[in-house]
């Protein structure tokens, strides 16, 4: 039978990105013609798992005139949108490529507070669904100033479902706190919810367990950049190296290893699959220019390369 998956996204954005030659302070810099997409953490997995055939339904917040783009832009990538409409403006970011040296600027810009009101009402468009998704993709960061307890009572609703988490800070903890089917920190989150200022190498593996052991998650998958990732559930430890690529640009990369993940994980495919096309996908975003997702014959390719040497 059919999964279904739902995203939500608590603070989406515009991203904008343009490029120019020889970034220098005070200088008028003229930038080539910008190109806009749709982003934020449970969109960029809509947007991902929808390159992989797989559908969604995406959940976001949506306010002013940068809402209105948001909305246009993911209806164009043919997305089953529920959008809620707030009153705040949803937030725009800007990332340019300096084409003298191929370095990247990031410029993001916090989303402004959901009101009690709104929070109250994504609860309860959530608590309605008949029924409940098979999987929930709560990804991305909360609009400032909103309390982290709101990611609790937010996981907590979605109890039912396997809940995939994917944020960070406060809120990630409150996340974890419910508990969780999945999380996805890098080893300095990791470190931040067993309690430490740092976790060396060799303690991730006893960090990824105690987590495990509390029933906070049952699968921990614990980013390492460039170097892959290692999936960590009861029975299992798998580690698996990234491929060698040009990289790019890393917006959207672990958005996009969320989504190959999830597109597994709903055809019932083993752990060392699910971590394998996370990676691919998540490396295949990285050799995309400003803020564009994979090509699904990039992240395929790359997949069967990891496959065949595992």
């Amino acid at each position: 039978m059919k999964k279904s998956v739902l995203t939500i996204t608590l603070n989406p954005s515009v991203d904008k990105s343009s490029s120019v030659s020889n970034i220098i302070p005070e200088k008028k810099l003229r930038c080539n013609f910008p190109k806009y997409e749709a982003g934020g953490g449970g969109v960029n997995v809509s947007r991902a798992l929808k390159r992989l055939g797989i559908s969604s339904d995406t959940f976001f917040t949506s306010g002013g005139r940068t809402g209105r783009l948001l909305e246009d832009l993911l209806q164009a990538e043919q997305l089953n949108i529920l959008p809620l409409h707030i009153n705040a403006e949803t937030r725009e970011n800007f990332t340019v490529l300096d084409t003298s040296n191929n370095k990247q600027y990031r410029f993001g810009f916090p989303g402004e507070l959901l009101t009690q009101e709104e929070q109250n009402e994504i609860l309860n468009r959530v608590e309605i669904m008949n029924p409940l998704p098979d999987f929930v993709v709560i990804s991305g960061s909360l609009p400032t100033g909103t309390d982290s307890n709101f990611m609790k009572q937010l996981v907590n609703t979605c109890k039912g479902s396997k809940v995939i988490i994917d944020t960070s800070g406060e809120a990630l903890k409150a996340a974890v706190e419910e508990g969780v089917f999945l999380l996805k920190p890098n080893i300095g989150e990791l470190a931040v919810l067993v309690g430490k200022d740092k976790l060396e190498e060799t303690d991730v593996d006893q960090a990824a367990q105690l987590i495990i052991s509390q029933g906070k998650a049952e699968i921990v998958v614990v980013s390492l950049g460039s170097q892959g990732a290692i999936l960590f559930s009861a029975a299992e430890k798998i580690q698996i190296e990234a491929p060698h690529v040009e990289v790019k640009s890393t917006v959207g990369a672990g958005d996009s290893m969320v989504a190959g993940m999830v597109s597994v994980l709903v055809k019932g495919g083993d752990y060392k699959e699910v971590l394998s096309m996370g990676i691919a996908c998540g490396s295949a975003t990285t050799m995309a220019e400003g803020t564009g997702l994979f090509i699904k014959e990039n992240a395929m390719h790359l997949f069967n390369g990891i496959w065949k040497h595992l």
